[in-house]
């Protein structure tokens, strides 16, 4: 039975590394697709601008190439003429450039969120890798069994600690136990990062917690409270 729990916990965590690893490919697939989209967009505004200033320099010269004639010519009119239908084209060409642009910016903001995407994703899988790790290191008793309490290391009290895991530690003696994704609300972290730090202040003797189901329950010993000063917090 133990080896059949062994191989379904090594199968998930291939798994996990196997998307792990996709997530990665995908990621850096994404990036240079934003890359090469940006690199399109920069290249057509060059290409936009020069066509547009190449227009006016062809404008300003047939306009004045239009004055000087004007008085030794009665084809001023059609000449005229000519030049605003130029003009029409050319305002006809910056309209398609502009919407070209428009599209441009529109993929790349698409192409931004997909990146952003598979970014969750990725903290996601390692945080379910982190929580398959926790759960294969301790045998599952029932829903409210606690592991046995680690002594708090008397030397390192508050001074070892940073001032998140101490924000951690003032949260659970003032509100009660709480799982790490709880936590991960109220300190701002990402999950992987939360699930080490409870994990951290744990085994440094901090904590208790409950190891009846996924995610763990944390919370903080007597102990701990009492050097904190905080009120018992209601279960």
């Amino acid at each position: 039975m133990v080896d059949l729990v062994l191989v379904s916990v090594l199968a998930l965590l291939c798994i996990a590394i196997g998307a792990l690893f996709f997530y990665n490919r995908r990621i850096r697939k994404l990036t240079e697709e934003y890359t090469n989209a940006k690199t399109l967009v920069s290249d057509i505004v060059i290409s936009f601008n020069n066509q547009v200033r190449k227009q006016e320099e062809k404008v300003a010269a047939a306009v004045q190439k239009t004055m000087a004639t004007a008085s030794r010519s009665g084809k001023i009119e059609g000449k005229l003429e000519n030049q605003e239908n130029q003009v029409a084209r050319m305002a006809t060409e910056v309209n398609a450039l502009t919407q070209l642009e428009k599209e441009m910016q529109e993929q790349l903001t698409a192409t931004a969120q997909k990146v952003t995407e598979a970014t969750r994703k990725q903290d996601d899988i390692l945080g379910r890798i982190i929580d398959l790790e926790e759960g294969t290191k301790k045998p599952v008793a029932s829903e409210t069994s606690i592991e046995a309490v680690i002594p708090i290391k008397q030397e390192k009290a508050l001074a070892a600690i940073t001032p998140t895991e101490l924000s951690v530690l003032e949260i659970l003696a003032s509100e009660g136990q709480k799982t790490a994704p709880e936590i991960k609300v109220r300190v701002n972290l990402t999950r992987e990062h939360t699930a080490r730090l409870m994990k951290k202040l744990y085994e440094e003797g901090y904590l208790e917690r409950t190891t009846g189901k996924i995610p763990f329950a944390y919370r903080v010993k007597e102990e701990m409270r009492k050097i904190l000063n905080k009120p018992q917090a209601n279960a």
